[in-house]
């Protein structure tokens, strides 16, 4: 499990600069055993009416791509 949290924070670091860019943020708290990703938006991505958006086609295509057996990708606080 320790390189599938790698790739999954690798994924992040790769888009964490657009998330910045807005003053946001994403932080991985976990990888379930059925390799559910949890995430938690911090920042303005907190309050943003396009976070779902965000986590969906942005945060959640970043790791399905760097880590196809991810099985699902949730934000806690949306």
């Amino acid at each position: 499990m320790p390189e599938i949290i790698q790739r999954v924070e690798e994924a992040l670091n790769n888009i964490r600069p657009y998330l910045e860019a807005d003053g946001g943020n994403v932080k991985l708290l976990e990888i379930t055993e059925d390799k559910v990703v949890m995430l938690e938006l911090e920042g303005n991505c907190v309050s943003c009416p396009m976070s779902s958006m965000t986590m969906k086609a942005g945060v959640e295509d970043a790791i399905r791509r760097a880590v196809p057996e991810i099985s699902k990708v949730m934000a806690v606080n949306i």
